[in-house]
């Protein structure tokens, strides 16, 4: 038998994570930049170990923290790798997060007796837990911590994304104009970057390193086939997210096997159809060009 509580919270943790993952992931895709999520989703773990090992708690405020500042030295060293001679982006990137997870990974391994987390958890993350996890203030219960934190950080991200629309746009299309009208490209990358890492820490414990990337990355890129325009990009973005979180989750009731695997599977079940859509209409309108140039 369903329970159907326990169900529409699963539903709702992961539709949210999938909404921040979709509102950044666009720019970051637009960017060329898609792959950075990958690097801080990885890079950002000695933060989240360090601020549990100086605090002692797993609480949200002290973990974004330490994430936050991982994240943010992290960018700071791709930055600086990218513009070394010889040195490529993806280079960059794959060096960054590679060496910082690791050290992840170590800190973890020294520090397992007192650290209250593990690599299944970093990598696939306990969603099926979001509805027994709840915040209570004295003796009244308040709900899901999870919704509660991933709700603060979807209202942030909105804020930020409305409050610099127009300077996140003239950037990541034309960095010169931006300049030369007088937008601090760099500051905007930096505060990109730092929200990047907000919603990769508060998304981790929920569904994992796999499914974060999973979000940023394949919605936003299945939405670029389907659609040029940046509002509509990322609105489609958003429902695609939301859809690979209702089939993955049935798919994972049905076969009884991992949720956030299963949300995963569906993020590239989908972007296959899109993709496949797109040929097909490309060369169903190639064939009518040629039909009516013979005509």
């Amino acid at each position: 038998m369903i329970d159907w509580q326990s169900t529409l919270w699963v539903i709702l943790a992961g539709g949210l994570v999938a909404t921040n993952g979709a509102l950044v992931g666009c720019w970051l895709l637009l960017r060329r930049m898609a792959l950075l999520g990958d690097a801080i989703s990885h890079a950002v773990l000695p933060g989240i170990v360090l601020a549990f090992l100086l605090t002692g708690s797993r609480a949200a405020l002290p973990m974004l923290l330490g994430a936050g500042f991982v994240g943010l030295i992290s960018t700071g060293i791709i930055q600086w790798l990218s513009q070394q001679r010889f040195m490529r982006p993806d280079a960059a990137m794959g060096i960054t997060f590679s060496a910082l997870f690791a050290l992840g990974v170590l800190l973890i391994s020294r520090y397992s007796g007192q650290v209250d987390l593990d690599l299944d958890c970093v990598l696939y993350g306990e969603i099926a837990y979001v509805p027994w996890d709840l915040w209570m203030v004295g003796e009244r219960v308040l709900g899901p911590r999870a919704i509660w934190t991933l709700s603060g950080v979807l209202l942030l991200v909105l804020l930020f994304t409305l409050w610099l629309y127009k300077e996140l746009l003239a950037s990541t299309f034309d960095p010169i104009y931006a300049q030369v009208i007088g937008i601090r490209t760099r500051m905007v990358y930096h505060m990109l970057m730092a929200v990047v890492a907000l919603v990769v820490v508060a998304s981790f414990e929920v569904v994992g390193a796999i499914l974060v990337l999973a979000f940023l990355v394949v919605p936003p890129a299945t939405a670029l086939l389907i659609s040029r325009r940046l509002p509509m990009m990322i609105l489609i973005s958003v429902a695609l997210g939301w859809l690979a979180v209702v089939l993955g989750y049935t798919t994972a009731h049905m076969l009884d096997v991992s949720i956030t695997g299963s949300m995963a599977t569906a993020n590239g079940v989908l972007f296959g159809v899109a993709l496949l859509a797109t040929r097909l209409r490309a060369n169903i309108r190639s064939a009518g060009g040629e039909l009516i140039g013979r005509a």
